[in-house]
């Protein structure tokens, strides 16, 4: 047999309940589904906008607001002999005479502030092929690292000596200028 399609008479009669009701129901589902549509059409835009504003927002550089690597700390006369500690810049000032050189207090291990500690009794260190003797040591309150005064590591993870900062004298007012931008070996001194 074929497959015939009914004719319109051979349909059944709605009743008009019937009849509103599929009405009421076809524009349920065209509601809903013009909802739909809409709801996606939406979803798209805010997904195109969230990518332009990604693309928009990645042209503009993150900057970091940070104080300056190279600051002025005084005149040379202004630190006496021995070592001054600059809290706010974390560094250690060391005159001796008139020679000067600047040691970081940075741990090398995770940034903790180091302390100067003063040795009861100077004693003899050899670190390397030198020898000399010391009367302070740089201890990390934070997890135990231990430095020579010379700022080399001897104890706790500290992977790396304390690092030493170029010392120039300002031509303008000659002032000492520490460039923590600019590592120097740990010999390097400034003779004004």
């Amino acid at each position: 047999m074929k497959n015939e399609k009914p004719s319109p008479e051979a349909t059944p009669a709605l009743s008009p309940s019937e009849a509103g009701e599929e009405r009421e129901s076809s524009a349920v589902n065209t509601s809903r589904r013009s909802f739909l549509v809409r709801l996606g059409i939406g979803a798209t835009l805010a997904a195109i906008a969230g990518q332009i504003y990604a693309f928009i927002r990645s042209l503009v550089p993150n900057v970091l607001y940070e104080e300056p690597r190279r600051f002025k700390v005084g005149p040379p006369d202004q630190f006496s002999e021995g070592v001054q500690f600059l809290e706010d810049k974390r560094v250690f000032i060391f005159r001796q005479g008139n020679t000067f050189y600047a040691i970081s207090a940075i741990c090398t291990h995770l940034g903790c502030t180091v302390k100067l500690q003063r040795l009861n009794r100077p004693k003899t260190v050899k670190v390397g092929n030198r020898q000399f003797q010391e009367s302070v040591e740089f201890h990390c309150p934070c997890h135990g690292s231990k430095y020579y005064g010379d700022g080399t590591n001897y104890a706790g993870p500290a992977p790396r000596p304390l690092a030493y900062y170029k010392l120039e004298i300002a031509p303008d007012d000659g002032q000492l200028i520490v460039d923590m931008s600019q590592e120097v070996g740990q010999d390097f001194r400034l003779t004004v």
